[in-house]
């Protein structure tokens, strides 16, 4: 059905190795189901007969409560394993999936939109899989293997019909998973195209209602999301004609079977025991597989997202060659002894682009001030991306100290100042105070309703664009790195607040190397050094 749809499925072993025990634990859990599936089927009819016989009924009703009562607790340890195991393997890919796109370069990170949709619905999509699929999976295996025997020992001509029956499930199943693997890699990709385009819309939303345009988005919306809709419908209505056709199937194949054991019971050529038992267990070789086509589609999103994740965590899927390649040409080396930041012709083109960003570009930058300028659209915030290690730069050699970025548009949390000061830090109430001090803050952060644990909302609301970006550069002095990059660290302030940013630029820049992408002369006429980015060409 899916290449990555087995019971033990390496690649899930591989991406989540401590997954490995609760799946033995939950395939030992499935062998014991079959084998008290067949003991309910055996119990149940010693049971009739003895009601037909008119013997004696504690021993077969004590057997059959207890048969029932030992499935019952067999099927309540596998939901309980399988759902910690869907819980542990659900965390463990987004942490996988996080730390793996914060540590690789930009240009081999996938669409922002396509990795919001794979840690959130994709991961949680995979909890299914974990929990249905899989014991569905077991048990298909199992339980008719199992089923096959017993009716060898019962019924031999049972046992012909069914083996010449049963394989047209899988058979068919398989024929419908394809069907259904196609519908729903269609149905991911719309679920990221709206995703994409929501996240777009609404980073863009006060642009768009400057303009007017902010109606017409809707009726966007609305088209992408009416085409993941009629994917979605397209997938349930497969779903639904493949289980009604298994279920077909099967019905059809036990029918056979009670028919001809019908027969042979009344010309009297069986005996009563051996057909009530054959009847009862000639279910138990078809619904497995019945429940595996159902959980099939029920988990067809996890499928698709374990392929997904496993695309973007496994390390073999990367070209040896290539990577080879790229290492022999450039080298992004960290030098944890001083503060200075080194570039050695260094070039980056953008990936799919014809034509460089960067071109050779050389400097050394030491504790200090620096300021890097040039036209929109030559590469500063690139460089400053190649300093941090977001981005690999095609040739050349570059060496720093650990880095702390201050993006264009810094990420300040919803939360107490608190929590935006020590974001990725660890610090203490003095620490705090201090770099408050720093930054011209400290008399500002006293007067607050409760100093540091006083509350602001999401991307710094509650607070000024002077304060907002003062927070930042004290969040950067919390920061025990030797090299601080800003990028354009007073776009869009007033020249107080200008004014405030410099002094505490300057400050930093008394013990650190600090590198400053900018457009204002304010900032470069107080700067150590300057120098202009120019396009590559």
């Amino acid at each position: 059905m899916s290449k990555s749809g087995g019971p033990f499925d390496k690649r899930l072993v591989t991406l989540v190795p401590s997954a490995r025990k609760p799946l033995v634990l939950l395939a030992a859990l499935g062998v014991i189901q079959g084998g008290l599936a067949i003991g309910v089927a055996v119990a149940v009819t010693n049971l009739v007969v003895q009601v037909i016989a008119q013997g004696r009924l504690v021993m077969p009703i004590a057997s059959l409560v207890a048969v029932m009562a030992a499935r019952a607790v067999a099927s309540w340890l596998a939901e309980t394993v399988s759902a910690r195991l869907a819980a542990l393997v659900s965390r463990e890919l987004r942490r996988s999936l996080t730390t793996r796109w914060l540590s690789a370069p930009s240009e081999q990170a996938i669409e922002p939109a396509t990795r919001a949709a794979l840690a959130s619905q994709g991961v949680t999509a995979i909890e299914p899989y974990v929990t249905k699929y899989l014991p569905a999976l077991i048990a298909g295996v199992v339980t008719p293997v199992l089923a096959l025997l017993a009716l060898l020992w019962v019924d031999p001509i049972s046992v012909l019909i069914v083996l010449l029956t049963l394989p047209l499930l899988p058979f068919f199943a398989a024929l419908i998973g394809m069907a259904t693997e196609r519908e729903t890699q269609r149905r991911w990709q719309r679920l990221a195209d709206l995703s994409g385009h929501f996240s777009d819309v609404m980073k863009g939303l006060p642009t768009l209602v400057n303009y007017g345009r902010a109606e017409r988005q809707t009726e966007v919306i609305a088209q992408v999301n009416g085409a993941h809709r009629r994917a979605t419908m397209r997938t349930l209505r497969l779903a639904f004609m493949s289980s009604a056709a298994l279920e077909l199937l099967a019905s059809l194949s036990v029918a056979i079977v009670a028919v001809t054991v019908g027969l042979r019971l009344t010309y009297g050529s069986m005996e009563l025991f051996a057909g009530l038992l054959a009847i009862l267990l000639a279910p138990e070789a078809y619904w497995p597989i019945r429940k595996v086509g159902a959980e099939f589609h029920a988990a067809a999103d996890g499928v698709q997202a374990l392929d997904d994740v496993a695309n973007e965590l496994v390390s073999d899927d990367v070209d040896p060659k290539a990577e080879d390649a790229e290492s022999s040409q450039s080298a992004h080396l960290i030098d944890p002894g001083g503060a200075a930041v080194s570039m050695q012709g260094v070039t980056y083109r953008y990936p799919a682009a014809a034509n460089e960003v960067i071109g050779g570009f050389a400097a050394s930058w030491d504790r200090g001030l620096h300021t890097v300028t040039g036209i929109s659209g030559a590469g500063k915030t690139t460089l400053l991306e190649i300093i941090a290690g977001l981005r690999t730069a095609n040739t050349g050699v570059v060496i720093s100290g650990d880095v702390h970025f201050v993006t264009g548009r810094p990420y300040l949390p919803a939360g107490t100042l608190r929590n935006a000061l020590t974001l990725g830090n660890e610090a203490s109430d003095a620490a705090i105070w201090e770099a408050l001090q720093d930054v011209d803050l400290e008399r500002w952060a006293h007067g607050l309703p409760s100093e540091l644990d006083t509350a602001f909302g999401e991307d710094g609301f509650g607070m000024s664009a002077g304060q907002r970006a003062r927070i930042v550069l004290a969040r950067a002095a919390l920061s025990d790195t030797s090299v601080i990059l800003l990028d354009e660290p007073t776009a869009h302030l007033d020249p107080t607040a200008t004014a405030q940013v410099h002094e505490a630029l300057l400050r930093l820049a008394s013990s650190r190397c600090v590198i400053a992408v900018t457009h204002q002369s304010a900032l470069m006429a107080i700067a150590d050094t300057q120098r202009e980015l120019l396009a590559a060409t």
